[in-house]
């Protein structure tokens, strides 16, 4: 994998850059739709290439594990052929998802034991067993295996956390070093900074992380409910740390909002269920502000779903049209919803790295926010 920064914004700390894979470029600032089965929900992958714009998926090796299992995934040749995606994915290493599973699983120095939210069978992830897994999915930028704790925490719940991912990264090191790659591509290992919101922590694993000298480095263990200001301040923290001149990843963020802002913090890469889900839900991400589709006053406009939108959805249908299929519980709105919010997220980091590439991102951002979080 290579980095290359094109261009500093001076008033902050955001870049515009290349990562080259295997797969191909991702031109950062990016976001990374998430496909955590081999698919990003309601959306055919044709649409993530033609309409969405996506330049790399996530996969997620917690549920791909459970279905449809390493043994389908090697069959095929790993994710890329199994679901027919040829440009980069990154995979998740399980670690969030078992955390999530807390009243279903047991920790220990080895890994977590966890009972299967499908059928209730027991499995053991342990570092080694999460990169097998991730070498059988074939992920172009793979994460290391590490442990969480939920905000608020204790101190020594967060430092105990802390160490235990950073003896668990020396483990898939090794595991990584004595096991090649299953495919023909190369795979890139990320680890990840923890410490809950304790300064100190942060900043501890983000030089432990810096010095473990990998291609790339992820910021975990935020967007976990924490106010978005504790969130800009320990990403602000660990990027001053960070290595300026490998990626950075901020895992699980976030509303458009806090990608601009994460931007400013020198973070290039993002990933978040918000657009599907809250699309599902029927709330849209505009340029002019956020629309729930469900509200009496869309009911009779007929107006393009969104004017400024770069998906076929936003000018093909109305939003009186989306506003009757949320209202009828018809499945397309949830289809459109989607479309239209990836696109949009897209569009988003698009601009922004037009503007990086101009010199004016900063004047630029702190104008546009406001008018993003406004209610329509």
């Amino acid at each position: 994998m290579k980095f290359s920064i094109e261009q500093r914004d001076p008033l902050s700390k955001a870049r515009a850059a290349v990562v080259t894979t295997d797969h191909g470029e991702i031109e950062t600032p990016i976001f990374m739709p998430v496909g955590t089965v081999g698919t990003v929900k309601a959306v055919q992958q044709k649409e993530l290439v033609s309409d969405i714009n996506a330049q790399i998926i996530l996969g997620n090796t917690y549920h791909l594990y459970l279905r449809p299992g390493t043994e389908i995934l090697h069959k095929a040749g790993g994710l890329h052929q199994f679901m027919n995606w040829e440009k980069p994915i990154l995979t998740d290493s399980g670690g969030f998802q078992v955390f999530s599973l807390a009243s279903s699983r047991k920790k220990s120095e080895n890994g977590v034991r966890f009972k299967s939210h499908i059928d209730g069978s027991y499995h053991l992830f342990t570092p080694e067993k999460s990169m097998e897994i991730q070498r059988y999915i074939g992920g172009d930028i793979i994460m290391a295996f590490d442990e969480l704790t939920g905000i608020p925490a204790e101190y020594h719940d967060a430092k105990r956390a802390m160490n235990v991912t950073h003896r668990w990264l020396e483990r898939c090191r090794v595991w990584l070093d004595n096991n090649p790659e299953f495919y023909k591509h190369k795979q890139t290992l990320f680890p990840i900074v923890q410490g809950n919101d304790f300064k100190d922590l942060r900043q501890e694993s983000a030089k432990y992380i810096s010095d473990f000298n990998a291609e790339g480095n992820a910021i975990g263990g935020l967007s976990v409910g924490e106010p978005e200001e504790v969130m800009y301040e320990m990403t602000d923290l660990v990027t001053d740390i960070l290595p300026k001149e490998k990626p950075r990843y901020l895992m699980g963020v976030g509303t458009p909002w806090n990608i601009l802002e994460g931007i400013a913090l020198g973070v290039d890469m993002f990933d978040c269920v918000m657009p599907t889900r809250n699309a599902r839900n029927g709330m849209l991400f505009t340029w002019s502000g956020v629309m729930n589709m469900k509200n009496a006053k869309w009911k009779d406009n007929f107006d393009a779903l969104d004017e400024n939108g770069t998906s076929f959805v936003d000018h093909y249908y109305s939003k009186a049209y989306v506003r009757h299929l949320f209202n009828a519980q018809e499945f397309l709105g949830k289809q459109i919803a989607s479309l239209h919010n990836l696109a949009f997220y897209l569009d988003l980091v698009r601009v922004a790295r037009e503007h990086l590439l101009a010199g004016d991102f900063t004047q630029w951002k702190n104008q546009i926010i406001p008018q993003l979080k406004t209610r329509l």
